[in-house]
Parts: structure tokens; sequence; C-alpha cells
């Protein structure tokens, strides 16, 4: 397999009703059809919806994460995103803001929110992977995860949160710098370290599932300009 494939495949959770886009059903949908026709549709993921806006989804053919707002019912739901533990239909449930602890016990998933009201401190991030890694847990993170390096305003990069996953040393990865990582045809590479698409798979399979992003060409257009797509 192509590392790039193994690493970013799947990887981008559709969530344009949310913050900051906020788009309107019919625009949203709209723009995760562009995104489904596109030559880069191989990275997107799931659509994100709040379990209260499922009617609005009409007959829309897509693997849905609902965001645990009400009770929901629906053949396309493929995950859900909550705050309260507990026991759900669906096979993966991603648990915010209960102990990892807690989350292993049920035997769930965890949920990290990385920007939006409040952005976490690079260690407080890098505790969250270190000790999804430690209880064997897998995770997304989602908001303010638009940019593949971290930004002037300390929003967290989308690549930096991979190479947390995937090499450890999480704070120095989260803080690596416009440049610092490489990933090709053949493997993921930073600091010395690299990573084959084996490992990149398991680590995609293992730990960090996906993250939500209420764009999904904003992050591919980074990607293309750092020339890791093409």
């Amino acid at each position: 397999m192509d590392a790039r494939r193994a690493l970013l495949e799947r990887l981008i959770d559709h969530a344009a009703l949310f913050p900051p886009a906020s788009m309107p059903m019919a625009e949203a949908l709209a723009e995760d059809r562009r995104a489904r026709e596109s030559k880069h549709a191989w990275m997107l993921g799931r659509f994100v919806v709040p379990a209260s806006r499922l009617a609005e989804l009409g007959d829309e053919e897509r693997g849905l994460s609902v965001v645990a707002d009400s009770s929901a019912t629906d053949a396309r739901i493929e995950a859900i995103e909550t705050r309260m533990l507990g026991h759900y239909v669906a096979g993966e449930v991603y648990v915010e803001g209960a102990s990892l602890d807690e989350i292993a016990v049920q035997g769930q998933r965890a949920k990290v929110r990385c920007g939006g009201e409040r952005i976490p401190a690079v260690e407080e991030l890098a505790a969250f992977v270190r000790g999804c890694r430690e209880r064997r847990l897998v995770f997304k993170a989602t908001a303010g995860l638009h940019h593949a390096y971290p930004t002037p305003a300390g929003e967290h990069g989308f690549l930096n949160l991979l190479a947390a996953a995937v090499f450890g040393d999480e704070e120095d990865a989260l803080r690596a710098g416009p440049g610092s990582f490489e990933l090709d045809e053949h493997s993921f590479r930073w600091n010395g370290y690299a990573a084959e698409a084996d490992e990149l798979a398991r680590v995609r399979a293992e730990l960090l599932h996906s993250i939500g992003s209420c764009s999904f060409f904003e992050p591919v257009e980074e990607l293309l300009a750092l020339e890791i797509l093409v």
C-alpha cells in the first residue's frame, strides 16, 4: 500500500454542519457530494450530523457519525459521538469528557476536542494521545484541525497529531513546525523516525481513527501545497 493512503485514507469526517462552517443542510450535503466526487475522495470519512437532524438527510446514501443530542435509529449510522458513557446500538462510540479509564472499562472509544471555544495546551493533548496508547483506546479528534501544521494563533496541526500517534514523543511532535514531516508513497518520516505503510495502517486502526473537520477541501489543499498529495 502507498504510505500516503495508509496514513490518510478516510481520515476526515466531514462536519460541515458544525462551526465555524455551520452550513445549512442543503449546502452541507452539496459540499459533501462534491467531496465524494473529487480526486481525493479516498480521504473522506463519515458525514457528521446531530441526531436531532437525521430526518433532514432524506434518503441520502451516506455513512454517518451521529452526535447524540437526542435518541436516534438509522441504518446509516456507523458511529455515535457522545458525552455520556453507556450502551449504544452503534458499534463505534466516541466519548468526550469522561476519563480514559472509564471509557476503557466500557469498551468504548475516546474523543478529544482540539479547538473551538478552547484549544488544549500541547501538554494536555500529548497526555491524551499517550493515555489512549497506554490503554489501547482508539480515539478521534475534532475541532480546530484544518491546518497541516500549528498556526500562529495556537491551533494544532493534523500532521502533528498523526505524528504524535505514529511516533510517540508526543510533545515534540505536536510542536514541530512547518516542513518537519515528510510523507510520500514509501513512508512517513520525522526526526530520524520512519514508518512504512503497514505500521501507519496499524496506528490508524488501533489508535487514531479520524479527525472531524467542517471543511474537507481546506486540509486537502494544504497537503497539495506541501506536495504530499498530487
